[in-house]
Formats: structure tokens, sequence, C-alpha cells
């Protein structure tokens, strides 16, 4: 949703805005472009390889960027540290990137055999392998539910607990195939419009990150740091995440602090979706500071 970012962030030169999920730098090559001369990107990602890509990919925009490899809830951190106490924007694009979905060594994606990981930043100590084996049936299904939706949690975490009674379950195809087979059989050759094992992945995923934990606390901390008429952007993938950005929103609005310019979130077009299907979930929300 690139163009729709751009729009509703309100960019000129000279402003600062802040890219608390860079990626690959999708988004903050397009905002480095319409903030120079005089403008500052600060780009923060807890994934130090893409932290790499991105200074390589913008390089030229050196003088005009600063980067930190850090977790997005700690926000008020990284900008305290730069000095700077205020800034014009702020886009969080939520989720995983395609760089991370297509390295199977990540552990991301059912797609490739792979260790399983899913660590957003590498040097966190919990992994989906601690999770998978060390949790018991109750808050691995709990879990599954809690993070996933997952229709099947409670025949999923009992089946995950006996297969790894065997063996520890230590890579995604392992964990897809269990997850697969968990569910009923009437249910297993019927269409479904996402592969059976995405629920179960994401809310694992969710779970090793504390993916919605930061993300409330983030939000808190973003509105404080934003100067008067400035926007937060947030784009989620599923409902859980939209659902805590829907009610953020919706709570500073009470409190006075911020004007809801997307009453309702913005979708993916369609000429976006036929280009890049992971993009047929995001939801873009948009509060602009009072």
């Amino acid at each position: 949703m690139l163009d729709e970012v751009l729009g509703y962030l309100n960019l000129a030169p000279g402003k600062i805005i802040v890219d608390a999920t860079m990626g690959t730098a999708g988004h903050s090559l397009s905002i480095l472009e319409r903030i120079i001369p005089g403008g500052k990107l600060i780009g923060i990602d807890c994934d130090g390889e893409s932290l790499d890509i991105c200074r390589k990919r913008l390089e030229k925009f050196s003088s005009a960027c600063e980067f930190a490899h850090s977790n997005f809830v700690d926000i008020d951190i990284v900008l305290e540290k730069m000095e700077i106490k205020k800034v014009d924007g702020i886009l969080f694009d939520l989720g995983v990137s395609s760089l991370q979905l297509s390295e199977a060594e990540r552990g991301f994606s059912f797609q490739k055999d792979g260790p399983l990981d899913m660590r957003l930043d590498k040097e966190s100590l919990i992994s989906a392998y601690d999770l998978v084996n060390n949790l018991n049936e109750e808050e691995l299904s709990n879990l599954l539910w809690n993070f996933g939706e997952e229709r099947w949690h409670n025949r999923i975490a009992r089946l995950l607990v006996e297969e790894r009674e065997r063996h520890p379950i230590s890579t995604t195809l392992e964990l897809a195939d269990i997850v697969s087979r968990s569910t009923p059989f009437k249910y297993r050759h019927k269409h479904y419009r996402i592969h059976r094992a995405t629920r179960a992945f994401q809310a694992i995923r969710i779970a090793v990150n504390r993916e919605l934990e930061v993300l409330e606390a983030v939000l808190s901390k973003a509105v404080s740091l934003l100067e008067e008429k400035a926007r937060i952007c947030v784009i989620s993938f599923h409902s859980l995440e939209d659902r805590i950005v829907k009610h953020s929103f919706k709570k500073f609005s009470s409190l006075g602090l911020v004007d809801i310019i997307t009453p309702k979130p913005l979708m993916a077009s369609e000429a976006e979706i036929s280009l890049n299907p992971l993009s047929r979930s995001s939801k873009l929300r948009v509060a602009e500071r009072i």
C-alpha cells in the first residue's frame, strides 16, 4: 500500500519520519525521496540482516538516514538517543517481510523445509522450536486459539504432544504436516483460501516475537512522539493486529489526542493484490495528532 502510505503521511521536504519496520526499505526509499532536502528518516528493525540490506539500498541517502537495530517497542529510547523529541510521521508495516518468508532457514514458511525458528530478531532467546517442544497441551491449544484463531487448536495441540514424545519437532514441514493431519478427515480435501497451516504458523510466530503485546505498547508511545498534525500509519495483516490498532486509535481519540483519518481500514487494491498476493489481507489505518 505504498501510494496510500505516501499520501496519508503528508510528506514534504524537511520532515522527520520514522519507518518503524523497515523490512527491505520499500517504503523508506520513497519516503526519503519526498522529505529531502532537509528531512530525516529514522529506520528501525529488529532484523539485523534486513537493516544491512537497507543501508546498502539507501546508501545515496546516507546523510538523511539514521538506522536502529531494535524492536520498535523501544521507539522512545531510539529517538531519545538521537536527541529527537518529536517527529512528523510514523509508519508501522507489521508482519513478516517477503525476504524473511523466502529464506527457509528463518523458519517462517511452510512452503520450504527449514528449522523451526520464526525469530524476527536472530538474537532473541526463544524460538518456535522451544515453544512447540516445551509448552504443555493446554498451553499450546491456548496459543493456537488466542494468536491464530485456529479452529482445530485442541486437536493440533494433542497431536503435537503425541508426536514430540517420539522425537522433537524440529522443522517447518514436520509442523505443517502435523497441523494438516490434525484436521478432521472430512475437511482435509475441502477447498481453503489459505493453506491449512497458515493460522498455526501465524500463532506461533506471534507468540515467539510477542507481536501483539509490543504492538499495543508501542502505539501509546508513538502517539506521544508525534508533532501536532503529524500522522501515524499502521498496516496490519490479520484481524488480531487490526483489532488492537482500531481500539487503540479509538481510545486515543476519546482522550482528545488524535483524529481518526480512516474510520474504516483501507484495503489493498485488486491491481496491487495481482502484483503482490501477500497484500490481499493488508489493512491500513491512519490517525492524526491533535
